[in-house]
């Protein structure tokens, strides 16, 4: 395991412990899409499903439930603990135009026609995808609060790490995942306009709107 697999959970796991901490500290969900959340819980529930039949280390292991904790923590928050707060009016991506087309393309390519190897090529399909519906709440309301700003940069970064982690190991030990690999590169294009607009634009708090005291920054007015 090269030092890009790494740090690439390593940004993965920040991401997730902002977004996380956000939402305890200010006891608000406002600017979070629950969706790309429910979205990233599947990724990782039909990802993991071999935790209780493969092991390959202990960092793997850890790694895999911390992220299954996270994910549905984070659920648990948006849709149960913290729901008078989630804006439901803003999060209205339609998750079967990602679904459909994620489950078809899981049934066609593979690389091994089981079930555990299609629901591992779902969510790695459906990784690359999950984020559009936050992506598509922040270009809805041209606002995104700065913790939600920091979690999609580590996010994004968390893919970059990933690629630069394929292009070591197909040059140290000659492994190509086409899979895996695509899916990335596809994901992390989703990121290039986001890093754009958090490098170049200027980050302003506005007034927090009546009963949200949730900072906010113009990312797309």
């Amino acid at each position: 395991m090269n030092v890009f697999r790494i740090l690439g959970d390593l940004s993965h796991l920040l991401a997730m412990i902002l977004l996380l901490g956000k939402i305890w500290r200010s006891k608000c969900c406002a600017g979070i899409s629950g969706k790309s959340q429910i979205l990233f819980a599947l990724v990782f529930t039909t990802r993991y499903l071999d935790l209780f039949t493969n092991f390959i280390s202990i960092y793997n292991t850890v790694m895999k439930v911390v992220f299954l904790l996270c994910a549905y923590v984070t659920v648990y928050m948006i849709y149960g603990k913290f729901r008078k707060t989630f804006d439901s009016e803003n999060d209205t991506f339609r998750l079967e135009f990602l679904l459909v087309p994620v489950i078809g393309l899981s049934f066609l390519e593979n690389y091994n026609f089981t079930p555990l190897e299609i629901l591992w090529t779902f969510s790695i399909y459906l990784e690359s995808v999950a984020i559009l519906p936050q992506l598509f709440m922040i270009s809805k309301t041209g606002e995104a609060e700065t913790i939600t700003t920091h979690y999609l940069f580590f996010l994004g970064l968390y893919r970059a790490l990933y690629l630069a982690n394929w292009i070591r190991r197909y040059q140290t030990e000659n492994f190509y995942d086409q899979i895996a690999v695509v899916s990335g590169v596809v994901q992390t294009i989703f990121y290039c306009d986001f890093f754009y607009l958090y490098v170049t634009k200027d980050r302003c708090t506005l007034p927090p709107p009546l009963g949200n005291r949730c900072s906010r920054s113009r990312l797309f007015a």
